[in-house]
């Protein structure tokens, strides 16, 4: 597994939370004048897009996320999502939050199958990128903070090899193997199946430096062609005209990674049949973990770099509904296999100096000097202060 899979992996998802989280917004907007006081607002749109950008540009929490280090798994990315969306005034029942999370998910999983090389996942992340900053036009500091993340992402990536871009393809490719949740986008485009699965497009531009396929070449010992022979491949594919461009303003070409909630239409989602079989079957939520401790010790690292945004005052917060009705809500709580929901682990990160010093103190008793800092008791006791915070 690639030890570079991670900060594609959370900016491309959080891309994807950006998009569907904006459109809903944009869906609830009530004009200023008219709004009661529980109702969305266009100031209140720009301003939790602008708090949870923020949250999620940051610069100590960049630092930690592009460290070279193994994914997390699912449950531990998912917490550090739903801190994530909780970084603005605006909040998200359980429910809510596993159809964010199963949406973002899926359309990852889409656009990595669909990369025509291995590199183009960089581009995909580019186009995220791109995206999330016509969300800030209007915060200059939060943009610089975009911008910062980009001139990483290219120095880091950049010159990466084809065979580091396999492997990273490869680690996401592992991550969403056993995820097949319908989507009602991709069924209404045809581009996935009643059980959860993609279907590939067998037309469109073949790979950046590669020829449209028809053509078979045969050569000697010596290197010299000798033959051609051409057959049908049933397809209908075309040259790339061009690569796309790492620059800050270049064109990316690919499309995947761009906005596909720019038009206002309802997204559902619905679990097939082959993933209430295999969550059943998991093992993930019932064998403990022996890395779990010290995942748990690394996730407290990175989220301890967030600055959250705490709405000012007695209101506990604006809440969003990601589905078109609170009944439809409510029932898709209920109906969820318990196996497939997620309980998230609340971990403080506020700046306070006092609360980062006690953290700073409790990873420090868990960095592996000897054996007895590996002693289980203590393991329990950070799972155990956890659960309180």
């Amino acid at each position: 597994m690639s030890m570079r899979t991670l900060p594609l992996l959370f900016l491309n998802l959080g891309g994807e939370m950006l998009y569907i989280l904006d459109q809903r917004l944009r869906a609830q907007n009530i004009p200023g004048d008219k709004a009661r006081k529980d109702e969305w607002t266009e100031v209140d749109r720009k301003r939790v897009m602008n708090d949870i950008i923020s949250t999620m540009f940051n610069q100590k929490f960049m630092e930690e996320l592009f460290k070279p280090q193994e994914l997390y798994s699912k449950k531990a990315l998912r917490t550090v999502y739903d801190r994530l969306a909780h970084a603005s005034i605006m909040r998200l029942n359980q429910a809510s939050m596993d159809k964010l999370y199963d949406l973002m998910t899926m359309a990852f999983k889409y656009q990595v199958l669909l990369c025509p090389r291995p590199k183009d996942v960089l581009l995909v992340t580019l186009n995220h990128l791109d995206a999330i900053k016509g969300l800030i036009q209007d915060s200059p500091t939060i943009l610089h903070q975009v911008d910062e993340t980009f001139r990483q992402l290219t120095d880091i990536y950049g010159d990466l090899s084809a065979g580091e871009f396999q492997l990273i393809r490869q680690t996401l490719l592992i991550f969403f193997q056993d995820l097949h949740i319908r989507v009602s986008i991709f069924l209404k485009d045809k581009v996935q199946n009643s059980n959860g699965r993609f279907v590939l497009p067998v037309s469109g531009p073949v790979p950046w430096g590669t020829e449209v396929p028809g053509l078979i070449r045969t050569f000697n010992n010596k290197g010299k062609e000798v033959k051609k022979t051409e057959f049908k491949h049933g397809g209908s594919y075309v040259a790339a005209l061009k690569e796309g461009s790492l620059e800050l303003y270049g064109d990316r070409v690919l499309k995947l990674g761009t906005n596909m909630y720019s038009v206002n239409r309802p997204v559902e989602t619905h679990m097939s049949a082959a993933s209430k079989n295999l969550a059943s079957r998991t093992q993930e939520s019932i064998v403990p973990n022996p890395l779990a401790k010290e995942e748990l010790n690394l996730l407290a690292r990175l989220i301890g770099g967030m600055e959250i945004q705490k709405p000012s005052g007695p209101e506990p917060g604006f809440r969003l509904n990601l589905f078109t009705t609170d009944e439809e809500e409510e029932q898709a709580a209920l109906t969820r296999p318990e196996e497939l929901s997620y309980e998230v682990i609340n971990i403080q990160a506020t700046q306070d100096q006092q609360t980062n010093q006690e953290l700073e103190r409790i990873m420090g008793e868990f960095e592996i000097t000897d054996q007895s800092r590996r002693s289980a008791s203590k393991g329990d006791d950070w799972l155990a202060m956890m659960d309180e915070l």
